[in-house]
């Protein structure tokens, strides 16, 4: 996984004509780029319609020979003549619907999620335009009602993953996708859009205000890793779920009441205190090979001992008085 922060065309003297500046469509594409070139598999690059609607990340993609998946605006048009439907939405109004019995050109797809529940949705393949199963691009609307198209459950999508053909004229750049399989592609973009916002504001994501450069891209890896050390854990439940009392390794110091009052007075600003007790965390078993132990079982404790001991806010202080 790579991450690169975008940098807003305030921050360059030239502004948008600075050499160095770069959209974040761009820095998409170059992603994207990098991926392929470092031999990382994928089925579809999955993006909104702030992604879909530009051309040229579109035709970056395909010179890369890389399929997509990527949502359009509703409103998305094409040169039409004026008494012909010419967008996306119109296009998907007129396909026929009258009900689930009679849904016209509209086909169920069962959507199945991971907590085995189901929902139906419908699709239909748009042939209109430059959109078609023998064109370069499809377009699909996908919808939990097409009778009135609620925006928060219908996606217009474009594609250029082929439709699948019995005897096809000639090799197929990319896999086949039915209606069912590019529904269920885009639908893997909530879990991005889930995860960003328990990375965003449950680990910190968002706080990489007033750091260099440098220093973003390492608090964006360090979250990234804490991430993906909850989600592993959530999906890998240890048989003891209740974590033991936890027993310092060595005996505690005593407290400094407890201190003769003439030793106590003897210790210089120079001389450092002695060690805080260490808390040990073992793991429950031997490795079972040459890597580290594992240790995730003790995700909550060893979690809550990085909070405790994390380094303390910064806290504004006013400057000293003359």
């Amino acid at each position: 996984m790579e991450v690169e922060p975008y940098t807003p065309e305030s921050s360059f003297a030239k502004g948008k004509n600075d050499p160095n500046f770069r959209t974040k469509r761009k820095i998409a594409l170059h992603l994207v780029q990098q991926a392929v070139e470092q031999g990382w598999p994928l089925r579809a690059v999955v993006a909104d319609n702030f992604y879909g609607e530009d051309r040229g990340l579109k035709s970056g993609l395909r010179e890369l020979n890389v399929p997509y998946v990527m949502a359009l605006k509703p409103s998305h048009a094409w040169y039409h003549p004026e008494d012909v439907a010419g967008t996306l939405q119109d296009v998907a109004h007129e396909a026929g619907w009258i009900s689930a019995e009679q849904p016209g050109q509209w086909r169920r797809i069962r959507r199945t999620f991971r907590d085995g529940s189901t929902q139906d949705w419908w699709a239909v393949e748009i042939v209109a335009g430059p959109y078609g199963p023998d064109k370069k691009e499809r377009a699909i609307v996908a919808s939990t009602d097409p009778q009135t198209l609620p925006d928060l459950s219908t996606w217009y999508l474009v594609t250029n993953l082929p439709t699948p053909m019995e005897h096809p004229e000639s090799e197929p750049l990319f896999s086949p996708a039915s209606l069912e399989a590019v529904v269920r592609l885009y639908g893997l973009r909530m879990w991005v859009e889930q995860s960003y916002k328990q990375v965003k504001h449950a680990l910190g994501w968002s706080q990489y205000q007033v750091r260099s450069d440098q220093a973003i891209r390492r608090h964006w890896q360090l979250v990234s890793c804490a991430f993906s050390f909850c989600w592993y854990h959530a999906s890998h439940p240890s048989d003891n779920t209740t974590p033991a009392p936890l027993e310092p390794s060595v005996s505690p110091l005593p407290s400094q009441r407890n201190v003769p009052v003439q030793e106590a007075g003897t210790r210089g600003k120079n001389q450092r205190e002695q060690p805080r007790a260490a808390t040990s965390f073992l793991a429950s078993s031997p490795a079972s090979g040459a890597r580290m132990v594992g240790a995730l079982d003790h995700a909550a404790a060893l979690l809550a001992w990085l909070v405790a001991t994390a380094p303390t806010s910064g806290v504004a202080t006013p400057a000293p008085t003359a």
